[in-house]
């Protein structure tokens, strides 16, 4: 079985993780406006989130403005919406599963089996969270490349990736890395050999006697 330390560590990194894919969720800076080429914008800096868009001033003032429709929304940014929230609520059931299964919390002490098999399905809950975090980044920064690059995108509407994309990408690198680590808890199977056969110390001899 794993050691208790791989475990911790495993544990430690899927929960830095998930914390990481709520703060990406969260943040504004999905992508910000690009000052390539001749492009000139009067903010100084142009953000576009899962939830809002914000325009930072020159005088460091902030004005952010939530999305108004939800129907109104591109389809990408919808199913990068329900993605992200879906890794968060699976890392959530992950984490809390797999707490049951550390070696050093008191739960399930009496089969230790069941509490190995908890931790690596805590595992496999996380791993899928990451990759639903990963798949939900990656799609983003896909569409937010392929509008850069596209020649009939105007000048002043072109958005490079934002900060937190590299949050979200590092955070789902986390969240896979710990649980692939917590799923190193599985139970191996032990080699089983029959018990030799006692003879009793009493037992009569066989063989003859001689004088």
């Amino acid at each position: 079985m794993a050691s208790g330390g791989l475990q911790l560590l495993g544990f430690v990194l899927a929960f830095l993780g998930w914390i990481g894919i709520i703060s990406s969720t969260a943040m504004p800076q999905w992508k910000m406006a690009s000052y390539a080429g001749d492009n000139i914008v009067t903010a100084q800096a142009l953000y576009e989130g899962l939830w809002m868009t914000c325009a930072m001033q020159s005088t460091g003032q902030i004005q952010c403005k939530v999305y108004d429709s939800l129907l109104n929304l591109k389809s990408s940014l919808q199913a990068t919406r329900a993605l992200m929230v879906a890794a968060i609520v699976l890392g959530l059931i992950g984490i809390f599963v797999a707490v049951i299964g550390m070696k050093c919390m008191k739960c399930m002490e009496d089969d230790q089996v069941k509490k190995m098999r908890m931790a690596v399905f805590g595992g496999v809950i996380i791993i899928i969270a990451g990759l639903a975090a990963l798949v939900a980044t990656s799609w983003y920064g896909n569409q937010v490349a392929r509008d850069f690059y596209n020649p009939f995108t105007p000048v002043n509407t072109r958005f490079e990736f934002g900060s937190a994309l590299f949050i979200g990408w590092a955070a789902a690198s986390l969240t896979l890395l710990g649980g692939a680590f917590l799923c190193c808890s599985c139970p191996r199977r032990e080699t089983s050999y029959p018990p030799s056969r006692g003879y009793p110390k009493n037992a009569p001899s066989t063989g003859k006697d001689y004088v």
